[in-house]
């Protein structure tokens, strides 16, 4: 599998609260993890969170148990730091992880990065947002419509490091040859709607299209950090 990579502080931010992991070997891992906290406790927390997954699962054979336990490890290492250090209370981060197996991906996340599938000139969206929009979107209180506008679409319900225990999503997903993934923070996905997503990775190689959605994301606002990960078998 091979990857497409774009990171942008944006025009609002200072630093770059986003991280992200793209690691080679028999059973390739990949990342993106969006922080929060103030000053650079954001970039903390995401950094902490890739690295720990890096020396948690590089190199041992891929299974939904690992993930899991990996991201508890993720989540006890942050959750001790932001209560150790008075600078980084609260600190805590997003985490999507895509760990490739001979067949398959695995998935684990927690947060409102995203991971989306391009197969069959179709394309869907893998992970669940743990936000409030995302719940009262499908509880019937907001319309999709409504969710764009709502003022507090950016709150999550779920994040790494920022309670003692969590609940991780894991799913398991077939491999083809001809898929494209998209791993993001929601500094794209504030900006670029899933059919502008869609219809660009069509229209354009790869490494183009990165180019493209970055530049889309930033002459829209870009009030956020902007980090994609573009992973297929051919580019």
């Amino acid at each position: 599998m091979n990857a497409i990579i774009r990171t942008d502080v944006g025009k609002v931010m200072h630093n770059n609260q986003d991280s992200y992991l793209a690691l080679s070997g028999s059973y390739p891992i990949y990342a993106v993890a969006d922080g929060m906290g103030g000053h650079q406790a954001g970039n903390i927390a995401s950094k902490m969170a890739v690295e720990i997954i890096a020396s948690e699962l590089s190199g041992k054979t891929p299974s939904e148990e690992l993930l899991v336990c990996a991201f508890q490890n993720v989540n006890r290492e942050i959750y001790q730091r932001q209560l150790s250090v008075r600078s980084l209370a609260g600190m805590g981060t997003t985490l999507t992880v895509l760990w490739e197996t001979k067949e398959s991906f695995l998935l684990g996340h927690v947060g409102d990065s995203r991971c989306y599938l391009l197969r069959d000139e179709k394309l869907f969206q893998m992970s669940t947002d743990h936000s409030l929009v995302a719940e009262l979107v499908q509880s019937g209180v907001l319309t999709p419509e409504m969710a764009e506008k709502y003022p507090y679409r950016n709150v999550i319900t779920r994040a790494v490091g920022t309670d003692k225990n969590i609940k991780v999503d894991v799913a398991n997903f077939n491999k083809d040859d001809n898929d494209l993934w998209l791993l993001c923070s929601d500094g794209l996905t504030e900006y670029v709607k899933p059919k502008e997503l869609l219809e660009t990775l069509l229209k354009y190689p790869s490494d183009e299209a990165a180019d493209r959605l970055i530049k889309l994301a930033l002459d829209r606002g870009g009030r956020d950090n902007i980090t994609l990960l573009i992973l297929g078998a051919v580019l």
